[in-house]
């Protein structure tokens, strides 16, 4: 066994903690104009939301709820993302400014295949329902 086993299921919630967290920030500055951006107009296709999809998706993976999913959608999101907006513009990411949108797609896709990690809330809520409930006997 490798010395940093043990600590595989911690680092790989963190993981999922950090992409999640910096997804959703991606959708808030867009949705509602944080962090010095200005807000697309409600439903403005595709912007708007993508900018959704980065919100809840991100929270989503962030929290560990329907963590697989949500990057699956997240991963997909941008991945369209940089095939219709970035790959016009240029081959390479560098050139094309679409180095976040493949980021995010394979940062997300990990999360896919690795899972939650530690730390999900879909982890505590899967051990509720798995305990005996007493019986009144």
């Amino acid at each position: 066994m490798h010395r940093l086993e043990p600590a595989r299921e911690h680092l790989i919630g963190l993981y999922r903690i950090v992409i999640g967290f910096l997804f959703a920030c991606h959708g808030l500055k867009t949705v509602f104009g944080l962090f010095g951006a200005h807000p697309s107009p409600v439903g403005a296709w595709p912007g708007w939301w993508a900018a959704l999809i980065q919100l809840v998706c991100g929270v989503l993976v962030c929290a560990g709820i329907a963590s697989r999913p949500a990057a699956v959608l997240g991963s997909g999101s941008m991945a369209y993302a940089y095939f219709t907006v970035h790959a016009p513009n240029g081959l390479w990411p560098i050139q094309n400014g679409g180095e976040e949108a493949a980021l995010f797609c394979w940062a997300l896709l990990l999360v896919v295949f690795t899972g939650p990690g530690r730390f999900a809330l879909e982890r505590v809520w899967s051990r509720r329902t798995a305990e005996p409930v007493p019986s009144a006997a």
